[in-house]
């Protein structure tokens, strides 16, 4: 549609000047003593517009011919900037290849350009953050070559780079700084890595990426305590699959249980565990074991372990036989000041499963604890026919042992030592 229009345009304008100079009877008489020139309008007219058009194309050439200097000074500044970026993405191309050396190459190709331009009196508007970018590559390079002294070099200068407020975004600060804290890491100095860390901004240590090296030197630095509330601050964000997560701070609160070297220290720890934490069966397991192993408070162990034996009552294939074991064990250990509470639990869950050989076992040593001899006997000899692990099946059979001989049953104490013995067929 535009185009139709400006043909119509064209053709009106073409009609005008057509009438105008068809029927155009003015002269232009020029005196020039003692010469008169008489000249068509029309001709004045094209004379006119044709000395205009040749005054302009003359200008214009002598502008090109003047501003050829400036042209070639900006073509070898366009020159040198595209080769500078050449080199930037070449370092980063060979850095994720792995051919670290190439990469430290192309990054100090790259400061080389920038220099380059920089004594040219060439102002990029990204020059600082281009500088920043190559340091941080030939860092990273030579942290993969080993080169210590190079990379803290590299890394200096970047932060300096970096240092002044509002010439660069905050981004590239922390980015250099995030990058640090993972290379001390690396080297295994996770002092200089949480020094590092400590070192950004309140928001920026909650990121994901600082979370997971915080954690990383939390647990290097053997700082379990904070590394498990990192733990939980990751699993918050949902960077660990849920069943990672739960591994994770499982495994954490037990190494804090495990770090407790007496009584008061195990509590304290205990109490910094979030209630979810204390309901996992394998930390309130550990607790239990660790209270029993510095000679605490039992009552107390049998109170954390409450959670676990209600969920193995109620579902008798929820815990692992391994973890049914380390139960029963923590129980067995404190059967001689139990209370009547726990006596009845004990019982109660025996007859609700009485073929279960892990709840027969308890039963019976605590039936043996409160010199109940024949109802002992009778539920260890159920559990010694069906219990799986060697430690509870001799066990079991040595209990048998030492009530046949207080029965005074030399026979029958024989034969249970040499079952306590033969723990290979299981």
């Amino acid at each position: 549609m535009r185009a139709a229009l400006w043909l119509l345009a064209l053709f009106g304008i073409a009609a005008a000047v057509a009438l105008f100079a068809g029927n155009n009877q003015g002269t232009v008489t020029v005196f020039w003593p003692p010469w008169r020139v008489d000249l068509s309008l029309n001709l004045v007219l094209l004379l006119l517009a044709g000395t205009f058009v040749l005054l302009y194309a003359a200008l214009r050439a002598l502008a090109a011919l003047f501003s050829l200097p400036q042209q070639a000074r900006q073509w070898r500044v366009q020159q040198k900037e595209r080769a500078l970026h050449t080199a930037l993405l070449d370092a980063m191309v060979q850095l994720m290849a792995g051919r670290f050396s190439r990469a430290r190459r192309a990054a100090m190709a790259a400061l080389a350009q920038e220099r380059t331009l920089e004594a040219l009196d060439v102002e990029l508007p990204q020059a600082r953050q281009l500088r920043v970018l190559s340091h941080l590559l030939a860092a990273e390079s030579a942290q993969s070559l080993q080169d210590r002294a190079a990379r803290d070099a590299h890394l200096q200068q970047a932060l300096n780079e970096s240092a002044e407020r509002g010439v660069l975004s905050p981004e590239t600060r922390e980015g250099v700084q995030l990058r640090s804290a993972r290379w001390a890491l690396e080297d295994r100095d996770p002092s200089a890595a949480l020094a590092r860390l400590k070192e950004l901004p309140q928001g920026v240590q909650r990121r994901t990426l600082a979370l997971r090296l915080h954690l990383k030197a939390a647990r290097q630095e053997r700082r379990t305590l904070e590394a498990l509330q990192t733990a939980r601050l990751l699993a918050k964000h949902r960077a660990f699959s849920e069943s990672a997560a739960q591994s994770i701070v499982r495994g954490l609160a037990v190494e804090l249980l495990s770090g407790a070297h007496d009584a008061a220290q195990l509590n304290r720890a205990w109490a910094d565990l979030e209630a979810g934490e204390r309901e996992m069966p394998e930390v309130a397991i550990h607790a239990a074991q660790r209270m029993v192993a510095l000679h605490g408070d039992l009552a107390v162990a049998r109170g954390w372990l409450l959670p676990v034996w209600a969920f193995m009552v109620s579902h008798p294939d929820g815990l692992g036989s391994g973890l049914r074991v380390k139960l029963v064990r923590a129980l067995e250990a404190g059967l001689a000041s139990v209370d009547a509470d726990w006596l009845a639990r004990i019982e109660s869950a025996q007859r609700s499963n009485p073929r279960d050989a892990h709840l027969q076992y308890l039963a019976g040593m605590a039936c043996m604890k409160r010199q109940l001899w024949g109802k002992a006997q009778q539920l260890l000899m159920q559990a010694g026919m069906g219990l799986q692990d060697v430690s509870l099946y001799r066990s079991a059979w040595c209990a048998l042992a030492e009530l046949a001989e207080a029965r005074d049953d030399a026979a029958q104490a024989l034969v249970a030592w040499k079952r306590a013995a033969q723990t290979t067929d299981l």
